[in-house]
């Protein structure tokens, strides 16, 4: 699916929250927690996407694991922490290869001159 299908709000509440498993009330305390925030229409009516869907069934998982919705805001937050900095770290990394890999075509640039040419011996 792609990104942008992902994010796209389609859902009504109570789709979303059959999707989800849970009923449509428990949507809205998880939106006034913080939790979820589904986009408007202009009339003000909730829209979830996909992407909240999922968001939806995670918060489910670890509230089935035992924790308070408090405990799911800061694991929640800390998931979105993690995936940041290692997006970060991948572009670190991708960075410092490619600087590494322009070191490397330098080193070869000044060990092997392109002008030179190779001369043949004849034993005589």
């Amino acid at each position: 699916m792609s990104d942008e299908r992902f994010h796209r709000a389609v859902y009504v509440i109570s789709v979303a929250a059959e999707l989800a498993g849970v009923h449509p009330q428990t949507l809205r305390i998880y939106e006034r927690k913080g939790l979820v925030d589904p986009a408007r229409t202009g009339g003000g009516s909730r829209r979830y996407s996909d992407a909240d869907i999922a968001l939806l069934q995670r918060i489910q998982q670890l509230t089935n694991d035992g924790l308070n919705l408090a405990g799911v805001k800061r694991v929640l937050d800390l998931e979105q922490r993690i995936a940041e900095l290692e997006d970060e770290l991948a572009r670190a990394r991708a960075e410092g290869q490619a600087a590494v890999d322009q070191v490397h075509r330098q080193y070869r640039r000044d060990l092997v001159p392109l002008h030179q040419s190779v001369t043949l011996y004849k034993r005589g």
